[in-house]
């Protein structure tokens, strides 16, 4: 009887650390997700500056 407890507890500890792995890789690729997707927020706000100052530049040449 304590063999065949033993013998789950041995597969309850391998599964966990099989799914602690899972989750390090997962939390690698959403890292590194992230990551891109904030380059690429900031690509967008250098552009959106750009055309924003587009338009100002537009409205301070009518005004003059």
């Amino acid at each position: 009887m304590s063999l065949e407890l033993f013998n789950q507890l041995e597969q309850k500890v391998t599964d966990t650390v099989e799914a602690l792995e899972l989750m390090k890789l997962e939390n690698e690729e959403l890292r590194s997700e992230n990551a891109q997707l904030k380059q690429e927020r900031e690509e967008w706000g250098r552009r959106l500056q750009g055309v924003l100052s587009k338009f100002e530049s537009m409205d301070s040449d009518s005004i003059s």
